[in-house]
């Protein structure tokens, strides 16, 4: 790829990397990923030789094209491409940067915005759901300029609220992919639950911890990582993804009373490190797991009433709020949460 391929670097939410019009990216999927680990710098510790952060949460991609579904505007496929290993998957979404993926496709000149806000119906490739992005467009130009804050991000940006439609069961194939609240392994209480992304919840304390340490105490503490690495594998059968010994999924997320005035306290493994903050879909899949009876969860949880819930997910760095819709019987029927994007550099990537 002596030439080069087109490329805008973006900050989606707490995330940032890459993001490619799947036109510009070769077609076959093994040159493609050859080409991004090579463009990342993978693998290597510390990506040297690439664009890549040297962390999970900075060597992600996003490609993008013009959707031809009805009643959608763009198909998003999500790749995280890892840091010391030869992998590139696309086993997980990432609700993150689908922040960037509707000023992205506004920018490249997939849709055309409209004077004041553009509404952008995403297809996540990933899970085969939808997502709607509100996006400011004074003058139907994409501003990255605005008063919303998101932990974990410094400054202020323009707002750009999510709303994910029918993510339950998206990669595992059901809400509870065993059907039940909790599940026993290895003595511990787990939630095996997806609803936008998979993930293991079950009580800090439950392992061994508070749940309030700070990010490198977590990645500093090889026998946690050790137990709950082996939840992980004997978990990845039971919610329908196989043997995930080398995939990004499913989340580790270990829970514990809030101590903010939130709803919950998380700890985020993704899957081997931990995260500075909560991804986005791991977000609403922990307060989703927080409205069901007898699960871990919900045992620490403070929620709230009415069918129209913001629970506020405390985390490292701070909190991330998810509005839950729930029906009749309280089950989850729609999640909407607020991130920011941030265009940081377009032009080519050479690899």
């Amino acid at each position: 790829m002596s030439d080069g391929i087109r490329c805008m670097w973006m900050r989606g939410g707490t995330s940032k990397g890459g993001f490619f019009l799947a036109d510009d990216l070769p077609a076959d999927s093994a040159a493609r990923d050859a080409f991004l680990l090579r463009a990342m710098g993978s693998p290597d510790p510390r990506q040297i030789d690439g664009m890549g952060g040297a962390d999970p949460l900075t060597s992600k991609v996003a490609v993008v094209s013009r959707s031809t579904r009805a009643g959608v505007d763009i198909d998003y496929l999500f790749l995280q491409v890892f840091v010391d290993q030869a992998i590139v998957t696309d086993a997980q979404n990432c609700g993150n940067m689908l922040a960037g993926v509707g000023p992205f496709a506004i920018e490249r000149g997939l849709i055309r915005a409209a004077d004041g806000e553009t509404d952008v119906a995403i297809f996540m490739v990933n899970t085969g759901q939808i997502a709607v992005a509100t996006v400011q467009t004074p003058g139907g130009v994409p501003t990255y300029a605005g008063a919303a804050r998101i932990d974990g991000v410094p400054g202020t940006s323009a707002p750009i609220p999510l709303e994910f439609r029918d993510t339950a069961g998206s990669s595992c194939g059901a809400l509870l992919p065993t059907g039940n609240a909790v599940d026993i392994i290895d003595g511990v209480a787990c939630t095996l639950i997806d609803n936008g992304m998979p993930c293991i919840v079950f009580k800090a304390e439950d392992v061994g911890i508070t749940g309030y340490e700070d990010r490198e105490t977590l990645d500093a503490a090889t026998e946690l990582k050790a137990r709950i690495e082996a939840i992980r594998l004997k978990a990845g059968p039971l919610m329908n993804l196989g043997d995930v010994t080398e995939k990004s999924v499913p989340k580790m997320m270990l829970v514990a009373p809030p101590k903010q005035g939130g709803a919950v306290t998380v700890r985020s493994f993704i899957p081997h490190r931990a995260h500075a903050t909560i991804g986005v879909l791991g977000a609403v899949s922990v307060a989703t797991a927080c409205l069901i009876p007898g699960s871990p969860a919900a045992e620490v949880a403070e929620i709230p009433e009415g069918a129209r819930k913001t629970l506020s997910v405390e985390h490292p760095t701070g909190e991330m709020s998810c509005v839950l819709e729930t029906d009749a019987g309280g089950a989850v029927v729609s999640a909407a949460l607020l991130r920011t994007a941030r265009k940081l550099m377009d032009g080519m990537i050479f690899a």
